[in-house]
């Protein structure tokens, strides 16, 4: 440990004007002094890895309107508040769903053979009342259906379901991997993205494919919605025992999301089951023998979770405290694990940039709050609120509208923070730019300026939707996309500890850099500020 404290404290010495020196910039004035105290406080004296423990091990998972999410906002508060944080609390907004939790899953092989079997549950579906077994079925639907041949192929199928145990598609057969992906991005490729002159283009997330249009005179087919919202309430109202669908994912890995209607009483029993217990029984029955499960699954439903919770403190500021400097990260997860990537890290590397401001004692000119979202996962529901009830948006402006001087976001699993991307014109990436400067030796290379208004992603795109500098820092991917995001993987053996406290000084620098300026970042103006964009209804 001690050698590894050295590399974060002394490797910054390869420059000596990046740590005591100005950086050779015009544009922005750097405390070194702080710095030096940021870097010391984040690499001796961190407690990242004792917060992560908490928001996982003992509030894990926290899914959107859970006791467990409410739990672990009011020990965030009290946490924050014992570092010397002021004004913590959780304010309330709307979610208008029942709160949801898995309380007990098992699932085992009666015949022909005697096993247990691995799933997860889908949220938002009701228990199983009591242990339950039942024959199996497999049943594949028609690809791209329309409404009367859905109609048609399910009213075919009603007495074959009743009383079933439902597998829904062919088992997905999957290749070995032999080229794993990268866990860390060359330093090349992040210089070639954050290149204020000629950056790399934006890699973005692969898009569903769309359904077909239709031929002239032809109904429309269903798209993928549409089918599984059919689905689920077929198989309620024909008597259906479970439904189970293929994880098509390697190694174990489980996704289970949620009944999208987020009413337990309009679906039926579900669960997703991993691909390898998917299909040996898928093999079992094209053999022509019979499969016999049994589910025991308990789910509790929470009325009072319609009312969702953020929870916020803040480091009063001095003769700016007027103006606002946020940082923030989703603290609600999925259900198959606890959360620790997707995004208890986030939540705990916020919680301790701003610990290590007040443990070093700095007084920052303008007011720096922290924000631990929920309702992320739901579609960034709860910053959405937040951003419209405290600063509206450049069309409808509030008065804290005009006196927000920038948001800090990470979700990206655990990988340390390699550049910012800011919502703004180019002089707003240079003032970060300047900033982040002083810690290319931690790995962060860079920032960049966005003009994208589209919300969507991860909540820092909430304030860019509304106009406001939102600044999400890019990340090595590390095991996020492979292995954790959203499976039943991401716990806290996952983490890489150094990381996050990399992660966290960067940040906490950055955080007081703009804290301390004598002027906001800069914004677009009237003439430049971009069209605002429809939100997608979709969730993550």
């Amino acid at each position: 440990m001690e050698g590894r404290v050295a590399l974060i404290l002394c490797t910054g010495l390869l420059g000596l004007g990046l740590l005591f020196g100005e950086t050779g910039l015009d544009a922005e004035k750097i405390d070194s002094e702080v710095n030096w105290k940021i870097r010391r406080e984040g690499s001796e004296n961190s407690q990242i890895m004792r917060t992560l423990h908490f928001l996982t091990d003992i509030h894990g998972p926290r899914l959107t309107g859970s006791p467990n999410l409410k739990a672990a906002g009011e020990w965030a508060v009290g946490q924050m508040e014992d570092w010397g944080m002021e004004n913590g609390g959780l304010e309330p907004w709307d979610w208008g769903h029942p709160g949801w939790q898995n309380e007990r899953l098992s699932v085992h092989v009666l015949s022909p053979v005697k096993d247990h079997l691995t799933c997860e549950v889908v949220a938002w579906t009701p228990g199983t009342g009591g242990p339950v077994s039942g024959q199996v079925v497999l049943i594949e639907l028609p690809e791209e259906p329309t409404e009367a041949q859905l109609a048609n192929y399910l009213d075919g199928i009603r007495d074959q379901v009743k009383g079933k145990v439902v597998f829904v598609g062919a088992h997905r057969e999957l290749e070995v991997t032999f080229n794993p992906a990268s866990k860390r991005r060359e330093d090349a490729e992040v210089r070639s993205q954050f290149d204020p002159e000629n950056p790399a283009p934006v890699r973005r997330r692969p898009q569903r494919p769309r359904p077909s249009e239709a031929k002239e005179g032809q109904p429309k087919p269903l798209g993928r919605r549409e089918v599984a919202k059919a689905l689920d309430k077929f198989l309620l109202q024909a008597g259906a025992l479970v439904k189970v669908t293929d994880a098509a994912r390697r190694h174990g890995q489980i996704r289970a999301f949620a009944n999208r209607t987020y009413e337990p009483d309009q679906v039926g029993p579900a669960v997703v089951m991993r691909n390898e217990d998917y299909g040996r029984i898928s093999r079992i029955l094209a053999d022509g023998t019979p499969v016999e499960l049994e589910f025991d699954i308990v789910n509790r439903v929470y009325p009072e979770g319609k009312t969702a919770y953020n929870a916020v403190a803040e480091i009063p500021g001095t003769d700016k405290r007027d103006e606002v400097v946020m940082l923030g990260a989703h603290l609600d997860s999925w259900h198959s694990a606890t959360g620790a990537t997707d995004n208890a890290t986030g939540s705990a590397i916020m919680m301790e940039a701003a610990r290590i401001l007040k443990a070093i004692g700095v007084r920052p000119r303008r007011t720096v709050r922290v924000a631990l979202w929920s309702g992320e996962e739901q579609g960034l529901l709860g910053s959405k609120a937040y951003v419209k009830e405290h600063f509206g948006s450049f069309e409808e402006p509030k008065p804290g509208y005009w006196k927000f001087a920038g948001y800090f976001n990470i979700d990206s699993g655990t990988g340390r923070a390699r550049g910012a991307s800011v919502f703004g014109p180019a002089g707003a990436a240079a003032v970060l730019r300047d900033a982040l400067k002083p810690f290319e030796d931690l790995g962060v290379l860079g920032a960049r300026a966005s003009n994208s208004r589209r919300s969507g992603g991860t909540d820092s795109t909430s304030f860019n939707a509304a106009g406001l500098p939102g600044i999400g820092m890019l990340q090595d991917p590390i095991e996020y996309g492979s292995h954790t995001w959203h499976t039943n993987l991401d716990n806290y053996e996952h983490v890489v500890e150094e990381d996050l406290k990399k992660s966290a000084i960067v940040i906490a620098a950055a955080v007081y850099h703009l804290a301390m300026r004598d002027e906001m970042l800069p914004r677009f103006s009237a003439e430049e500020m971009p069209k605002p964009v429809q939100p997608p209804g979709s969730q993550r």
